[in-house]
Order: C-alpha cells, then sequence, then structure tokens
C-alpha cells in the first residue's frame, strides 16, 4: 500500500474496540494491522487503512501510543491463557482487578503504578515472542516512541 503525502506514521486506532496499528513499510509504503483476540498477533489489516483514517464511525477512535498498548494488553491478558512469565503477568493484573470488583474500590497509585509497569513490560515481551516467531506485524521498539514514561489507563 503506498504512504500518503503528510501522513505521520506509526498511527494506532480502536476499530471497534480492536486495536489497529497503521506503520511504515520497508519500501516507505504503508501496512495496517489488527489485533487477533484469538491468538493475540497481528492479522493483515490493509482493507481498514481508508476506513480508520477518513470514516466517520462512531466506533472508531484514534488512540496514542500509550492508549493503544494499554488496550492491546488488556485484550491479550482477557483473551488468552497459557503458561510461561508472560500469563504468569497477566493473571497478576488479573488478581488486582478482580480484587478491585470485589472491593467495590479503585486502585491504590501504587496498584496504579504496577499495571502500568506490567502492561509495557508484557507488550514487548509478547511482541519480542511474536517477532521470533515471524510475525510481520510485531515490533517491540514501538514502546520506545512514547515520551511519557507513564502508561495511563485510557478512559472509556
Amino acid at each position: 500500500m503506498t504512504h500518503r503525502a503528510g501522513l505521520v506514521l506509526p498511527k494506532f486506532f480502536l476499530y471497534y474496540d480492536s486495536p489497529v496499528k497503521l506503520v511504515r513499510t520497508e519500501d516507505g509504503g504503508m501496512a495496517g494491522w489488527r489485533l487477533s483476540l484469538d491468538t493475540g498477533r497481528w492479522q493483515p489489516a490493509n482493507d481498514l487503512v481508508d476506513r480508520v483514517l477518513f470514516g466517520r464511525d462512531d466506533e472508531i477512535f484514534e488512540v496514542n501510543l500509550e492508549e493503544f498498548v494499554w488496550y492491546v494488553e488488556q485484550e491479550r491478558g482477557l483473551s488468552l491463557r497459557g503458561d510461561g512469565p508472560i500469563f504468569a503477568l497477566y493473571e497478576t493484573v488479573r488478581a488486582i482487578q478482580d480484587a478491585l470488583r470485589e472491593e467495590r474500590r479503585y486502585p491504590t497509585p501504587q496498584e496504579q503504578a504496577l499495571i502500568k509497569g506490567i502492561r509495557r513490560r508484557t507488550f514487548v515481551m509478547f511482541e519480542e515472542q511474536l517477532q521470533r516467531a515471524g510475525d510481520p506485524g510485531a515490533d517491540p521498539t514501538v514502546v520506545s516512541l512514547s515520551t511519557d514514561e507513564d502508561l495511563e489507563e485510557p478512559p472509556r
């Protein structure tokens, strides 16, 4: 897909609550990728490029990098099960969130910081694992584009 003049990439979106990213390709073009909730991998989504860039739909939102990472890891943590360090970290976040719901309270600043750190860490770990497996949409370096070390939970 050809890169559009003046378009700064990467760009991040929620398309009907599904994380989508638009990235520059090695040849100077553009590729769209959508998160698969079944696998946590990236599915080609070039068919969504015009929709996310130019659509006027109430279910398409551009998000910043921090929000994108948050949503990706929220979906992976809720949708996927397995063994190993990534899944142990997902389970840690689930346990904190379950306790908050059960106790009917908001997270403390310490709990917020812990969840933020885990989300950023699991994103990089999962993307590195995907990259080693040959997933062309994986990019663990995307979090280094952030200018804000805090990974804020986006409002819904």
